[in-house]
């Protein structure tokens, strides 16, 4: 008895992981290095949930915005390309036929085997096999501006809420302290999700976030450190 054979593959999740991982990184490393940076420079836990709040809510904006306008344009991109192909494909169908012969070719095909493979193809949907074969334009991977932009800003949010959750239950003397651990076990955590659903090793992903996390909470501790004692 033959079974069917099913593959499980991570690259449908490129897009919308992307974004959110890079969304809920940042949301957890600004947030968390903003709070460490005013605390060690003296400020009152008052000021120290004020800048947390706001940056939280400025971040999720600006990943919103720059995700949306970056991918966008890739969008643009895509469309121009497609649009082109369509006049190509009206204007010169033999041209365009010899075009994807030449690719399969390339791709180790013997000639003859190549034109039975683009003519097939091009009698089909012409225009979804050069969007895949010659751009590289495909639905899985395809640019999804609104998805990213508001996957970012979610997944900002939610890295951004841990610090502000310290701040409020830390005490008042310790707050550096432990925003900083609990930032980093995020970040691990983080690292170690994201590391896992794209099928990378979980050990290298939690570890190399963990460590620009550190940085960047050092850099700005020491900020805080030397324009509070100059204040």
């Amino acid at each position: 008895m033959s079974r069917s054979h099913r593959e499980s593959h991570k690259s449908d999740r490129i897009g919308w992981l992307r974004a959110a991982v890079l969304g809920a990184n940042d949301g957890t490393i600004s947030v968390a290095s903003l709070v460490v940076g005013v605390a060690v420079a003296g400020a009152p836990p008052s000021g120290i949930l004020l800048t947390g709040v706001a940056g939280l809510v400025a971040g999720a904006m600006s990943m919103a915005a720059g995700e949306y306008v970056s991918v966008q344009s890739q969008a643009d991109t895509e469309h121009a390309d497609i649009e082109r192909e369509k006049r190509e494909l009206a204007l010169q169908p033999e041209h365009e036929t010899e075009e994807l012969t030449a690719i399969y070719v390339s791709r180790g095909l013997d000639p003859a085997l190549a034109r039975q493979v683009a003519e097939k193809l091009m009698t089909g949907d012409a225009l979804g096999a050069h969007a895949r074969d010659e751009l590289g334009i495909t639905e899985t991977l395809r640019a999804r501006p609104v998805q990213a932009a508001f996957a970012s800003a979610v997944s900002f949010v939610v890295g951004a809420v841990m610090p502000i959750i310290t701040v409020v239950l830390a005490p008042a003397a310790l707050v550096a302290e432990v925003t900083t651990a609990a930032a980093l076990v995020t970040l691990a955590v983080l690292g170690g999700t994201a590391a896992y659903a794209g099928g990378a090793s979980i050990a290298k992903g939690a570890g190399r976030v963990a460590f620009w996390g550190a940085l960047a909470m050092g850099l700005t501790a020491g900020v805080g450190r030397l324009f509070g004692a100059a204040v």
